[in-house]
């Protein structure tokens, strides 16, 4: 995946300002829809009775499938050009809420699930590269990265806000359609806004089998440990561990040997990498048993309106 900046450099004018907004609005989307289902999913699974397994997919293969797909995604936007890559997502991620939203079976939410995933996967990369060619100066640029991740923290504090106030309003199901008009601003702005598709003509091909082997790693360990919590399913856990544990090391030295690796597997012997990576690794437990525990006992209470569960995510939060 390649950010290379234009050969020359400009000011960005009105309009790249206008399409940076068209950029930041999906970036807090998808990272909204991460946690959006927070407060929601007493409701949906109360309306689709999922077992406990299935409502643990429900809220995660989306992240999962978002994370394993964005080095994938950011090479193919190379190739292809990140504003039709951009275009194509929203489009597929507006279709897949209306689905998700109007669906009744607990199988076929995960597997609209898996391609709301996906579709995150294909524009992550693709805001990130057009914000690179669209902002050649590098202080206009480095304000718009800024911009970007800020509005991706947004995202992420304002789903369970917005969740529970759809939720007061509406049902679970606003939750998914929320994401439709969005959705049409960026199919309908990308190509008025951005600049023609930007592409990289020394990108390499992407790997499919690289691809193939870090879901096949991922996935089952995934399930593996979804599956330990279950007192009747030692066995199968502990095979799907060892499964995805086995295509993890075929994985590893494959990127060894690969001339241009889906993921340069060398890195995590720099220290600064490693470390980062420990932080990041030891940050989600913590923020998910919150999670878990908070919204849901609040939002049960009748004297607790659900968007004031939401609202202890803020970092600035009133004691209620």
């Amino acid at each position: 995946m390649s950010y290379a900046a234009a050969p020359s450099t400009r000011r960005a004018g009105p309009k790249d300002r206008l399409g940076l907004a068209v950029l930041v609005l999906p970036a807090m989307l998808l990272f909204m829809m991460l946690t959006i289902l927070f407060l929601a999913m007493p409701q949906l699974a109360a309306d689709l009775r999922p077992s406990s397994s299935q409502a643990l997919w429900i809220i995660d293969i989306y992240g999962f499938l978002m994370a394993g797909l964005l080095v994938t995604m950011g090479t193919l936007g190379d190739r292809i050009g990140h504003r039709r890559l951009l275009t194509a997502g929203a489009a597929v991620f507006a279709v897949a809420s209306v689905a998700a939203a109007t669906t009744s079976d607990p199988t076929l939410m995960i597997v609209w699930r898996a391609v709301l995933g996906t579709a995150a996967a294909t524009q992550m990369p693709a805001t990130l590269g057009l914000i690179f060619s669209t902002f050649t100066d590098p202080r206009q640029r480095g304000i718009a990265v800024g911009i970007w991740s800020g509005g991706i923290s947004v995202g992420t504090a304002l789903g369970p806000v917005l969740g529970g106030a759809l939720l007061e309003a509406f049902s679970w199901r606003a939750a998914f359609l929320v994401a439709v008009p969005v959705m049409a601003i960026v199919a309908i702005g990308a190509p008025l806004l951005l600049l023609p598709n930007p592409r990289n003509p020394a990108a390499g091909r992407p790997d499919l089998l690289s691809v193939l082997l870090s879901l096949a790693t991922l996935l089952p360990i995934i399930y593996g440990v979804k599956e330990l919590a279950k007192p009747d399913a030692l066995l199968p856990a502990l095979a799907a561990l060892a499964a995805g544990l086995a295509f993890g090391a075929w994985f590893v030295v494959r990127q060894r040997r690969l001339s241009e690796p889906l993921l340069d597997v060398r890195l995590f012997a720099h220290r600064t990498v490693s470390g980062a990576l420990g932080v990041f690794l030891l940050a989600p437990p913590a923020s998910a048993a919150s999670t878990c525990c908070s919204p849901s006992t609040c939002s049960s209470s009748k004297a607790c309106p659900r968007c004031e569960p939401g609202c202890g995510y803020c970092p600035a939060r009133p004691c209620w």
